[in-house]
This record gives structure tokens, sequence and C-alpha cells, in this order.
């Protein structure tokens, strides 16, 4: 990503990360939208669900009539 860097030990694993506020300051929130990356990211390998299992099983709830 633009305007983040990492700072690295000697074994080259990422310990800390630098973040050029006037990079990304396109973003409305740009710490908010980092963290939304960061975890994203960080779920990757999760199992999915399809969409229309979901609203399946949503359009059985008694509140909810169309999604």
């Amino acid at each position: 990503m633009k305007g983040v860097s990492f700072i690295t030990d000697d074994n080259n694993r990422k310990t800390a990360v630098v973040i050029d506020l006037k990079t990304i300051e396109n973003f409305d929130d740009p710490l908010e939208d980092l963290f939304d990356i960061i975890i994203a990211e960080s779920r990757k390998g999760e199992p999915t669900t399809p969409w229309r299992k979901i609203k399946a099983k949503l359009l059985k709830r008694p509140k909810i009539k169309n999604v």
C-alpha cells in the first residue's frame, strides 16, 4: 500500500509500521481504512459462505422481509 513502510529486525521480520498520513490523507478516515485492510488481509484464508445461503438464513428470521 502506498504510504506504508515496514521496519524489520535483523532477521528481516516486520516489527513496526510507518504510515505517511500525507500520502493517505485522501481517505475519509485513513486509520479506519488501514485497520479494515489489516482485518481483511488477516482473514484471507478463512472459509467463506455464499451470499445465497446467508440470504436464505436471514429471510427465515421473522423481522426481515426482503434483502
